[in-house]
């Protein structure tokens, strides 16, 4: 684990303690987050999940804004209960008024997605294409439908495969 990392979470625990007057437990921090997500907080487990390849792309932005961004749903969960919304007034005023950052809710970070498989999907208007992930196409496979929001039909496969 980056010393770094490590040291930005303890810092932003170390604002809270001083700034609500109290002590905090403090979280299991894990650099095993893939895909688009910066971070999540898992509240009930006290874990904090950042994503490694992001961390390392945006280093000097992540450790300010993103490790506070995630340490401020762990503390808001513990400080005002299960209830409040992730990131409503609660989450906000600790962005805003422990760490004196914007209460930005999602990142800017360029991602790159992979290339993989899309099937491709039509409706009856047919003046649109829809392709679906693997995944979706699976869903389809064991008798999932979807349906065009324009003419209500329900979706079926073309029978073209692309890669994106």
């Amino acid at each position: 684990m980056p010393e770094r990392l490590n040291a930005r979470v303890e810092a932003c625990y170390a604002l809270a303690e001083q700034f609500f007057k109290r002590r905090f437990p403090r979280p299991e921090v894990s650099l095993k987050l893939r895909g688009q997500k910066a971070g999540v907080a898992h509240l009930q487990q006290n874990l904090l999940r950042f994503n490694e390849q992001l961390y390392r792309e945006n280093t000097e932005h992540f450790l300010r804004q993103t490790v506070a961004h995630e340490v401020a749903h762990l503390v808001a969960h513990q400080m005002f209960g299960a209830r409040i919304q992730p990131h409503g007034e609660e989450w906000q005023l600790i962005m805003r008024g422990v760490y004196e950052l914007p209460p930005d809710r999602c990142h800017t970070y360029a991602i790159r997605r992979r290339v993989g498989t899309r099937y491709v999907y039509r409706c009856s208007c047919a003046d649109q294409e829809f392709a679906f992930t693997p995944q979706r196409h699976a869903l389809v496979a064991k008798g999932r439908r979807y349906y065009c929001r324009r003419c209500k039909t329900t979706l079926s496969f073309t029978g073209e495969q692309r890669r994106e």
